[in-house]
C-alpha cells in the first residue's frame, strides 16, 4: 500500500451537502442586509454588492475572513446582541438555520455565482460581431493575439511573461492539441531542429494528424453535448448516442456553423441525440422535461446562457425570464406547452420565440422540424456574434487555462479584454468557422508559447489579471492516454460505437467489394418481390479473437434494421447512400450472428436486395470479411424487438438466400461509395486506442470525467482525497503499471540508466537530474525487479510534474 491509511478513514466521515448560493444564500443577504449593503449602498463603507466588494470590507476593515467563519465580523455583528452593534440594527433577527448556512458558506471559501451582483453593472454583451483595430507589432510580435495583449500588458504596466523552451512547448503542445505525449523521438527530432518556424510546423503536423485530433478533442466535446456511451438513458432508450456523427465531424474537421446547424436540426437520426436529451422514466419535473432540456442545452452549449434558472422562474442570476425559457423550448416542442413556474402551471401557453429578434425570429406556427431549421439559421447568422465568441471563449479557455469571459457559461459577463475576444471570434467566422485555423491562431501566439502561471486558491478573489496562460491539470483521459503510451497497457477493444479513421485515398483504390445482394425466394427469376414484403436474413461467423477494428457498409432497397449479437447497430431506408457501421464494439471472439430485418417498398412489385460487406482485423493484422452472399439464410417471420434490442427468435423455415442480380444503379452505389468507407475503417486500426472511447472507469470517474447526464464546460483542478487514494492504491492504475514494468523488463539490451533516462523522456519530455538519476537507480538496482519497476513507473506518474500541462 503507497498511501497512509488515515486518508482512507477520513473519506468515511460524511460532509454536510455544498451550500447552494444562488438559492441559500442571496435569499438571506436579499432578506436581511441589502437595504444597507447592497446595489449602490454602502453603509459603514461596506457592500456586498458582488464578491470582489465582500472581500474587499468596509471601513473598519474586512468583514469575512474566507474559510474562518469564527472570525468574520459579519457573523459576530449578526450573533451580537449589542444594539450598538448587532446586524441588522433592527427588525427580524436572522434564524438559526440560516447564520448555519452562512457560517458555512464561509467556511467553504465564500462560493459566489459568477458574473453576479445584486445590482448589476450596465453591460449587455454585444450581438453583433466586431474585430477591433490591431494595434501595432512591437518587437516582431506579429501574431494578432499578441499584438492585442502586448498592448494590455502595456497599460498595465506588466511584464511580458518569458517564453518557454523547446520541449517544455513541444509537451504543451503535443497534449492540448492531440492529447498525447510526444515520443523521445519526436522531442529529439524537434529540439534540434534549428529552423525559426518549427514551432508553427510543430502545430501544424500535430493539427493534420486528424484521428489523433478528433479522439482527444471527443473529450471536450463530448461533455458540452452530453455524450457517452454507457449510462443514464443510454440502457433504457431513453437516450441516443451521437458518437458516429460527432466522430465524422471532427475527423473531417466540418465548419462549426455546419456542425450547429446539423445538431440543432438533424438530417438524420445520427445528430439528433443532443436535441432529443434523456427521456427520463416515470414523472419529472417540468424543468426536466425533454423540451426544456432543449432550452438548456441550446443555450449553453453555443450560447454560454445558463437557462436553468430561468427554466423554473425569472433568473435572479441574470436577465433571462421565464417566458424566453419557455420560448426556446416551444421550439422544440410537438405539443402545446404550458409554462410552469416553480413546477406550477400558470395558465399561459409558450410561444416559439429565439432570445435574439433584432437579427430574426422563428415562424411560431410553423412545424417543430422547420422551427428547428430557422432556429440552426439564427443560431449561425452572420451578425450572431454569441455564438462565434461563445465557442472561442472556450477554445481559448482550454488551451490558456481560463477564459476571456469567466467561467465560460456566463457569457453576459464582461470580458476582461473586449478586443481579443472580439477578434477571435471574427477571426473564426472569416476562415469559415474553421476550428483548427482558431486553435491554430491562439497556439502559435507568443502568449500560447510563454511560461504558465500555477494556480493557487484564491488568486482572483480580488479580480481577474492577465498575466499569462495557466498550468492545467491533465484531463481523466489525457492521463489515461499517458499511463497507456508508457506502458502499453492500452485496450485491444474500445466501447464507443464509431467508425474510427479517417479515409486513404490509396486504400480504398486497393479494397475489393465481396458482397453480394440478397433477397428472399420473392426475388428468384421470373419473380419480383412484392410491395410491403418484410424478411429477416442472418448468417452466423466465428471469429478467433477479438476484433481490433471492424466496419461494414450496408444498404437495402428499401430499407432495413440491422442487429448484431441480439443487438441493434444500424437501420437505414434510403439504399442510394450506403451506411458506414463500426462493428468493434459489436463483435467478439466466438460465434456473432448478424441479423437484418429487410423491408421492400413501393406501390406494387419491384427489384428487393439487401447488401452487406464487412472487415474485421485482429490485434495481429489477420482480416476476415464478412459479406452478403448465398451462405446467408432468410426467412418470413420478424423477430419481436424492444429498445434496440430482439428477444429469442429461432424459427424452424430458415432457407437458403436468392441471390439477385443488381441493378445497374445499385452496383454504381457500391463500386462509389463502398471503397471508400471500408477504407476509414480500416485506416483506424492503426492508432492506439484512447481513453476517450472508452466507457468511463473507476479511475477517470475519480479524475475528474463526469457522467455527462449534465452539460459540463470545466472540469475540477484541485486533486481529491479519492483520486489520491486511487491513485496510490486504485487497480486499474496499478493494473497498467504491471504491464509497464513486464515491458521495461523485457528490455534486455537496456541499462539501468538508459532505462530511467528513457522514462523521464517519455513521461516528462526531459532527462532526469543527477540527483534524479541516481534515486532512481537507487530504486531499481543493477538487476531490476518487476516490483522496483513498478515502482519506478508510479514515483514518475506521480510527481506533479507528470499531472499538469505546464
Amino acid at each position: 500500500m503507497r498511501f497512509p491509511i488515515l486518508l482512507l478513514l477520513s473519506t468515511t466521515l460524511a460532509a454536510p451537502a455544498a451550500v447552494d448560493f444562488s438559492h441559500q444564500i442571496v435569499p438571506i443577504l436579499r432578506e436581511h442586509c441589502a437595504e444597507c449593503h447592497a446595489g449602490e449602498k454602502k453603509k459603514g463603507g461596506f457592500s456586498f454588492n458582488d464578491r470582489a466588494a465582500l472581500m474587499e470590507g468596509g471601513e473598519e476593515g474586512a468583514v469575512v475572513v474566507m474559510g474562518k467563519s469564527a472570525e468574520s465580523e459579519l457573523i459576530k455583528a449578526i450573533l451580537s446582541s449589542d444594539p450598538d452593534e448587532q446586524m441588522p440594527p433592527k427588525g427580524k433577527r436572522v434564524p438559526a438555520d440560516q447564520i448555519a448556512l452562512l457560517k458555512q458558506w464561509i467556511d467553504e471559501g465564500l462560493v459566489w455565482e459568477e458574473g453576479f451582483a445584486f445590482k448589476k453593472p450596465a453591460y449587455e454583451p454585444p450581438l453583433l460581431p466586431r474585430t477591433p483595430a490591431l494595434p501595432a507589432a512591437v518587437d516582431g510580435r506579429s501574431n494578432p493575439v499578441d499584438r492585442i495583449l502586448d498592448q494590455y500588458l502595456a497599460q498595465k504596466k506588466l511584464p511580458r511573461p518569458a517564453a518557454i523552451d523547446d520541449a517544455t512547448f513541444a509537451r504543451r503542445a503535443s497534449l492540448d492539441l492531440v492529447g498525447l505525449l510526444p515520443t523521445p523521438q519526436e522531442l529529439e527530432t524537434f529540439t534540434k531542429d534549428a529552423s525559426p518556424d518549427k514551432r508553427a510546423r510543430l502545430i501544424d503536423s500535430l493539427l493534420k494528424r486528424d484521428v489523433d485530433y478528433t479522439e482527444h478533442w471527443l473529450t471536450f466535446w463530448n461533455d458540452l453535448l452530453r455524450n457517452d456511451y454507457g449510462g443514464t438513458g443510454f440502457i433504457t432508450g431513453g437516450r441516443k448516442q451521437i458518437s458516429n456523427w460527432l466522430y465524422h465531424a471532427l475527423v473531417t474537421n466540418m465548419p462549426f456553423d455546419q456542425f450547429v446547424r446539423e445538431l440543432i436540426a438533424p438530417p438524420n437520426d445520427e445528430s439528433r441525440g443532443f436535441i432529443d436529451g434523456i427521456k427520463w422514466r416515470g414523472d419529472v419535473s417540468a424543468g426536466q422535461t425533454v423540451e426544456i432540456q432543449f432550452a438548456q442545452s441550446v443555450s449553453q452549449s453555443f450560447l454560454g446562457i445558463n437557462m436553468k434558472c430561468a427554466s423554473c422562474h425569472d433568473s435572479f442570476i441574470d436577465r433571462w425570464k421565464l417566458s424566453e425559457a419557455y420560448g426556446l423550448a416551444a421550439i422544440y416542442s410537438a405539443r402545446p406547452l404550458e409554462i410552469n413556474r416553480c413546477d406550477k402551471p400558470i395558465g399561459q401557453q409558450a410561444v416559439a420565440s429565439w432570445l435574439f429578434p433584432e437579427i430574426g425570429q422563428v415562424d411560431a406556427k410553423a412545424a417543430p422540424a422547420e422551427r428547428l431549421k430557422q432556429l440552426a439559421a439564427l443560431m449561425t447568422h452572420p451578425k450572431n456574434g454569441r455564438v462565434t465568441r461563445t465557442i472561442v471563449n472556450r477554445l481559448w479557455q482550454r488551451l490558456m487555462g481560463r477564459g476571456i469571459v469567466h467561467p465560460v457559461d456566463a457569457m453576459q459577463t464582461e470580458p476582461w479584454n473586449a478586443d481579443l475576444l472580439d477578434y477571435i471570434a471574427a477571426d473564426f467566422a472569416e476562415h469559415r468557422y474553421d476550428l483548427k485555423k482558431t486553435i491554430a491562431l491562439i497556439a502559435t501566439s507568443q502568449a500560447y508559447q510563454s511560461h504558465a502561471q500555477v494556480m493557487t486558491k484564491g488568486i482572483d478573489d480580488r479580480g481577474y489579471t492577465y498575466a499569462g496562460p495557466r498550468t492545467k491539470r491533465l484531463t481523466a483521459e489525457q492521463f489515461v492516454d499517458a499511463i497507456w503510451q508508457i506502458t502499453g497497457a492500452a485496450p485491444s477493444k474500445m466501447d464507443a460505437g464509431v467508425l474510427r479513421g479517417k479515409v486513404d485515398p490509396e486504400l480504398a483504390k486497393q479494397i475489393k467489394i465481396q458482397g453480394e445482394w440478397i433477397w428472399g425466394d420473392s426475388a428468384k427469376p421470373g419473380s419480383t418481390p412484392p410491395s410491403g414484403e418484410t424478411i429477416t436474413l442472418r448468417k452466423t461467423i466465428k471469429l478467433d479473437a477479438d476484433p481490433a477494428s471492424a466496419s461494414a457498409v450496408v444498404t437495402c432497397d428499401n430499407g432495413y434494421t440491422l442487429f448484431v449479437n441480439n443487438r441493434k447497430v444500424s437501420a437505414g431506408d434510403d439504399w442510394t447512400k450506403l451506411a458506414a457501421v463500426p462493428l468493434q464494439t459489436a463483435l467478439r471472439k466466438g460465434a456473432n450472428t448478424v441479423l437484418v430485418i429487410a423491408t421492400n417498398a413501393g406501390k406494387g412489385p419491384n427489384p428487393a436486395g439487401f447488401f452487406f460487406d464487412a472487415r474485421v482485423r485482429d490485434a495481429a493484422g489477420k482480416e476476415t470479411a464478412i459479406s452478403s452472399d448465398a451462405a446467408w439464410e432468410w426467412t418470413a417471420k420478424a423477430p419481436p424487438a424492444k429498445e434496440g434490442r430482439i428477444a429469442a427468435f429461432d424459427p424452424k423455415d430458415w432457407k437458403p438466400v436468392t441471390v439477385v442480380k443488381a441493378l445497374g444503379s445499385w452496383q454504381q452505389a457500391i463500386q462509389t461509395q463502398a471503397p471508400t468507407l471500408l477504407a476509414q475503417g480500416a485506416s483506424g486500426s492503426t492508432h492506439m486506442i484512447r481513453a476517450s472511447l472508452m466507457k468511463s472507469d473507476f479511475l477517470m470517474r475519480t479524475l475528474g470525467r463526469p457522467n455527462r447526464d449534465q452539460i459540463v464546460t470545466a472540469r475540477p483542478n484541485d486533486l481529491t482525497t479519492l483520486e489520491a487514494i486511487d491513485l496510490a492504491n486504485g487497480s486499474v492504475l496499478a493494473g497498467a503499471i504491471a504491464k509497464g514494468a513486464q515491458r521495461l523488463l523485457a528490455l534486455k539490451d537496456s541499462s539501468p540508466s538508459a532505462l530511467i533516462t528513457n522514462l523521464y523522456l517519455q513521461a516528462l519530455c526531459r532527462s532526469p537530474s543527477a540527483t534524479e538519476l541516481a534515486t532512481a537507480q537507487s530504486l531499481i538496482g543493477e538487476k531490476p525487479t518487476q516490483q522496483s519497476l513498478e515502482d519506478l513507473l508510479w514515483a514518475v506518474c506521480m510527481l506533479p510534474e507528470f499531472q499538469v500541462v505546464r
